[in-house]
């Protein structure tokens, strides 16, 4: 039998904790062999507190861990009895359905782009108010024109003067209004 992957829903908060108390098991019990990967989706972001880049893994589908396996009555009762494990996502609840190839490999070329090029934590939009908290034009509103991923940089228009005037800001120099 072809191993597939499943869904597992966890409690919130303790994916890792349940990955690592299956994975425990797995070895414990000698089922090595069917079972593959165990995942907890993350990716890589980027936030800049203090004018310091600092890099965190945030989970992108909270409560949710992706289990590789063979499935069968016994690997079925493994999984469902692990703690802080709520049960499998799809199909009923005593036959599973697994999801589909396209669907792993979006979610592993995600965690793979996350590791390679990471995410800004905030994310900024055209049109959207922040306020300036650092640099010459603290404490001032304005509106973003354009945001620069690449180089975290936002052009934001800040009134001065009754004029509105465009500003390049780094990410860390704003919050949103």
């Amino acid at each position: 039998m072809a191993m597939r992957w499943y869904v597992v829903q966890a409690y919130s908060g303790f994916e890792s904790h349940v990955k690592r108390s299956l994975l425990e098991r797995i070895d414990r019990f000698g089922m090595t062999d069917q079972f593959g990967q165990v995942l907890v989706p993350t990716e890589e972001v980027v936030e800049v507190r203090e004018g310091h880049k600092r890099r965190s893994e945030r989970k992108f589908f909270p409560g949710y861990v992706l289990v590789e396996m063979e499935m069968n009555d016994e690997t079925w009762h493994m999984v469902n009895e692990v703690p802080k494990v709520l049960g499998f996502i799809g199909g009923t609840s005593d036959k599973p359905a697994p999801i589909s190839k396209k669907e792993v490999d979006a979610i592993l070329n995600r965690i793979e782009e996350g590791a390679e090029k990471p995410k800004p934590k905030v994310i900024f939009d055209a049109g959207e108010v922040v306020r300036v908290n650092d640099g010459p034009f603290k404490d001032f509103n304005g509106v973003v024109e354009e945001v620069n991923y690449e180089k975290s940089r936002l052009l934001v228009a800040v009134q001065i003067f009754g004029r509105s005037t465009p500003v390049e800001l780094e990410f860390y120099q704003v919050e949103k209004a």
